[in-house]
Order: structure tokens, then sequence, then C-alpha cells
């Protein structure tokens, strides 16, 4: 290359300078800030939206949950209250010292109400104490008493009629001395309390009447009406009846010991009297409970119930709620996070009352 050529390009370079880019303006940097805001909030948005319904269908599930088993266990026990385990037309002999018809204050000994129930506007429940404590109930809440036979029966194998035994097949341990039993064939049932109770491969119960201050059964006769009243007369049961324990309980609502409500079984047992109180289900926030009989077009309410034998049917009614407190906005307001809350309805027939 020539001298002057090399001096040309000299002169270019110096006189165009290579221009350095430029970064990006104030302007730009804020709308690129506000657009990526925008979509930062989009995203957020959907997730929240997202995370709510996870919440709400979650509360829902456990609210239905609930609901059903609770109408299962409640159900299940007013379908069988009053059944004695056979088909006897409805006579059942009650020799127990301690039932109303012989001066008794009992109520689980009373099978003529084997369903009975109270409101705010009957007499309190004589198996409950309202209040606020753990298991207790709720003040002017409704509550349900329901008698019928247990689990765990047995058939008879022989009878022995001078030292007033039952020889049973098989073995239970549902069975025990004191503990009130139901015994019945095609043609009657009596409602006894042992008085005694072998255990083993073939259990002997015993009928007898004590005296005393312990009287167990006012007296040894087991036939409809029972000996127990004028005109009463004897019964011998055979082999093949069956005898099973009674049970008793009482379905209400109580307070739990989390500050909630809940729906709660007070189980006695008839052998010592002792009720034991179980919380079967939370976070249910009330119970409302009416009643059919043949006389009523309708269902009503305790108070309005004047033959408690009549019962052929029971409405209950109650209202959940999620263990979630931020799933819905159930106030006024719209504006405050709170439980979920559903109300459900289960009619159940007294089995051994429909015809």
């Amino acid at each position: 290359m020539s001298r002057r050529s090399t001096k040309a390009v000299h002169t270019v370079w110096c006189t165009n300078p290579v221009r350095h880019i430029a970064g990006f303006t104030l302007i730009e940097l804020m709308v690129a800030m506000l657009l990526g805001l925008i979509v930062i909030g989009g995203v957020t948005s959907v997730f929240l939206a997202n995370q709510q319904v996870y919440r709400t269908n979650a509360a829902l599930g456990e609210v239905q949950d609930s609901t059903r088993i609770s109408f299962e266990m409640l159900a299940q026990n007013i379908r069988v209250a009053g059944l004695t385990g056979c088909s006897n037309n409805g006579q059942v002999a009650n020799v127990l010292a301690d039932s109303p018809n012989n001066g008794g204050v009992d109520w689980w000994a009373n099978w003529n109400n084997a369903l009975q129930g109270f409101d705010s506007s009957t007499t309190a429940n004589p198996a409950l104490t309202a209040g606020s404590a753990a298991g207790q109930q709720v003040e002017g809440t409704d509550s349900l008493m329901l008698l019928s036979v247990g689990d765990g029966g047995l058939s008879v194998s022989s009878v022995d009629t001078t030292g007033h035994t039952f020889t049973l097949n098989g073995s239970s341990s549902e069975f025990a001395a004191k503990k009130i039993m139901i015994v019945c064939d095609p043609g009657q049932a009596t409602i006894f309390r042992a008085s005694s109770y072998t255990s083993g491969t073939s259990p002997v119960v015993g009928y007898a009447m004590t005296s005393g201050s312990d009287t167990l059964n006012c007296s040894t006769g087991l036939g409809y009406p029972t000996v127990c009243t004028a005109g009463g007369t004897d019964y011998t049961y055979g082999a093949n009846a069956m005898i099973a324990p009674m049970t008793a309980g009482v379905w209400y609502l109580g307070h739990n010991p989390d500050g909630g409500t809940s729906l709660y079984l007070d189980s006695v047992d008839t052998a010592t009297g002792t009720a034991t109180s179980l919380e079967m289900v939370r976070d249910v926030t009330a119970m409302k409970i009416t009643y059919h009989t043949a006389s009523q077009p309708d269902f009503v309410v305790a108070s309005k119930v004047a033959n408690w034998s009549s019962v052929d049917a029971v409405r209950v009614n109650l209202t959940m709620q999620s263990s979630n407190v931020r799933v819905a906005t159930n106030s006024s307001t719209g504006t405050v996070p709170a439980p979920l809350q559903r109300s459900y309805t289960v009619t159940t027939t007294v089995r051994n009352r429909v015809k």
C-alpha cells in the first residue's frame, strides 16, 4: 500500500469514530417494569384463586364426610330403637326392679320410651347436664334417647327354671353380671338384669330375683304381662331363644375441648349405670330433631309428641362447618373470612314400627 492510501485510511478512522451502543432510557425501563408487574400480578391472582378453590373444595369435602358419618351412626341407632332381636309383635315384659313401672327412676330402664326426644320446650333430658364444660350439652338444643338390643347376642342352649339360669351357645365379651339383657323368641321378649354370669364355652346367665338394697328384678317370672303386677303370667323360654345385652344412649349437641361444638353420644353401662360422653363428630354447630307419628300429618318437634311409642320416623337436621376458618365469607358484610357452613337433613324410619 502507498503512503498516500495509508494516510487516507487514517484520516477516515479519525473523522468517523465508532459510536458506542446506548442503554435503556428511563421511560423504557419504567414501561418494562410496569409490564412485568402486570404479568406477576396476573400470575399471583391465578395462584391465589386456585388456592382458594382448593381450600373451598377441601372444606366442602370435609363437611360432607362429617355429615355422612353423622347420619350413618344416627340412622343406624334410630332404625333399631325398640328392637328386641325377635319378631314378637311388641309383647315386651319388663321385670327390672328399677323400671318406672316398678317405682324406679332410671331412664334406661323405661322400655316404654325406647325412643324419646327433648327440646327447649320440654322438660330437661334426665340423662344430660347442660353447661359450658367439655362434654356437656349446649343449652336449649335438641337431644334423643334410644334403647335397643345390642350386638353380641347368643342363642339359648337350655333353661333351668328351678335355678333361674340360661345356658348359652358360644361366648360373648358383651355379657356381664348386672347388665340389662333382653331374651326373646317369636312369641314375646323379656327385659331383665343378669343376676349372675359365668363365662366359658357354654356361659350361664342368671335371672333370679334378689332382695334388699341390691334388688335386680322384681320377680323370677318372665311372662307378659309380667308377674310383677297383678294378673301377670309366667313364661318359659326354650332352646334357640335369643339373649343379647340392651344398649342405652343419648345423642346430643355438646361442647368439645377446643371450644367448639360436636355431635356427642352419651353411652350408658347398664351394669353400673355409668354414662360415658363420646365425641362422635366435631364441628357440628346445630341439630334440630322432629318426629312423625301416625296421628300427625307432618313432622313435629318433641314438645308436640303425645305418645312416644307411636313415633315411626325421625328427621334430623345438622348444620356442619369446616375446621378451616378462612374459607368462606359468611358475614353480612362479606369481608370477614369464616368457616364453610352447610345444613343437611336425613329422615329415618323406626324399623319395628313401620307396617
